[in-house]
């Protein structure tokens, strides 16, 4: 049979009946995952261990791939939002927002500077609970349970912040083309008023609770580090390759959303490692609370939340009921009677994870022709097996969570 063919398991059985340690004791094979709840997702990991020591490892994802692109291109442009929602679901209205900027570049839509505004308002609360999970789980896995349980209690409060805008809380879909279905409440305002007044006491104490902490030093300095040079080649973006050394930021490189309007530093790592990415990620989190304040003080007046795009936007139900002309958009829109351009367009956002990038063909009719999702987590993993390579089995847990793989990016 040829060597293809066979399982990761029976690979690795042959590779132990071939080769043996140097004192004959004999390599094993560990399978880490799918339900291991260090994964930190549904994901296999198959390694080979002398004793602790990682030798190789063999990835197996697409445990829940539910073929969204393929769902995508039999829905209407309006109705693909649920679907970005569960990908990285750790910062969904991040997708939620770069999905419907792709629309309105191909409809050559222009949105109102205020909810451009409120949408990077939005985006930063979502990269501020990407982070706050991604390093306080760094902190379980490195067994510091208590800086979790402390700041958890706060990607509450931008969740309440997220209810008071949309009526949902995880899985947002609160945007639309040309903006918001809704404004904003100023009960919304004023949760939100309240979570900065609250919150970087909170950070500031998590960050002291760790960044100088002996024990958490020792267990993320020089662990699970990568190069500049290997992290482009792999085709790493946001945090992880900040922390490589990299400045790269899609807000700076490719502005949208009025992000050129905001004084914001992009802050940069230097050697790659598991220490590097979780000191990244807590000074963005600094730099998303300065980008919201400047965007409450910058905010224009007036309450525009979304574009005059009447073919596009679906119109207040109450108007449905009692406007002919509302009724009228109403059908054409649900029925997909308005045309759109045949293009091929692709749209870049900064992501919690880095780059997420929609890939859009159209072909005309009321459903995308094709409709490619880049996702960071999908493209950065496939380094991973490089990365645990000569570590420790209690190293390579560390390492998959300074990395921040969301199983529902990575499958899609």
């Amino acid at each position: 049979m040829s060597e293809l063919l066979l399982s990761p398991e029976h690979r690795y059985a042959k590779i132990i009946k071939e080769k043996l340690n140097e004192d004959g004791s004999e390599l094993s094979v560990l399978n880490l995952g799918p339900t291991h709840p260090a994964t930190h997702g549904i994901f296999q990991n198959i390694l080979l261990m002398d004793g602790e020591r990682i030798l190789e490892a063999e990835p197996t994802i697409g445990y829940i791939h539910r073929a969204f692109e393929k769902i995508a291109e039999n829905r209407p442009f309006y109705q693909i939002t649920p679907l970005t929602d569960r990908m990285n679901y750790c910062s969904s209205p991040i997708n939620n927002m770069g999905w419907w900027m792709t629309l309105e570049k191909l409809l050559g839509i222009e949105v109102p500077k205020r909810a451009q505004y409120l949408r990077v308002i939005v985006m930063e609360l979502a990269r501020i609970t990407d982070h706050l999970i991604c390093n306080s789980i760094l902190g379980v896995d490195t067994g510091a349970y208590t800086g979790f349980l402390y700041v958890f209690q706060f990607r509450e409060k931008i969740y309440e912040i997220y209810e008071e805008i949309c009526g949902a809380r995880l899985t947002t879909n609160m945007g639309r083309i040309g903006g918001f279905e809704r404004d904003w409440s100023p009960a919304a305002f004023a949760k939100l008023d309240k979570f900065l007044e609250e919150f970087p006491v909170a950070w500031k104490e998590f960050e002291n609770l760790f960044e100088r902490n002996r024990i958490f030093i020792d267990r993320t300095v020089n662990v699970g580090a990568i190069s500049a040079e290997k992290a482009m080649a792999y085709g790493f973006t946001g945090p992880n390759l900040r922390a490589a050394g990299v400045d790269y930021d899609v807000r700076v490189a490719q502005p949208y959303s009025s992000y050129e309007d905001f004084d914001f530093i992009v802050p940069v790592g230097k050697s790659g490692d598991t220490y590097d990415r979780f000191c990244v990620r807590n000074a963005e989190v600094w730099e998303s609370l300065s980008i919201i304040r400047q965007a409450l003080d910058k905010m224009p007046p007036g309450n525009e939340y979304h574009a005059e795009v009447p073919d596009y936007y679906l119109p207040p139900k109450e108007d449905v009921y009692n406007s002919m002309e509302s009724l009228i958009y109403h059908f054409k829109i649900v029925m997909g009677e308005v045309p759109v351009p045949v293009a091929e367009i692709y749209h870049p956002v900064e992501g919690g994870n880095g780059e997420i990038g929609f890939y859009l063909v159209t072909d005309g009719s009321r459903t995308p022709y094709r409709l490619h999702f880049r996702r960071p987590c999908f493209i950065y993993y496939q380094a991973y097996p490089e990365m645990i390579k000569g570590a420790l089995l209690s190293d390579a847990i560390v390492i998959l969570s300074s990395l921040n793989v969301i199983a529902g990016e990575l499958d899609a």
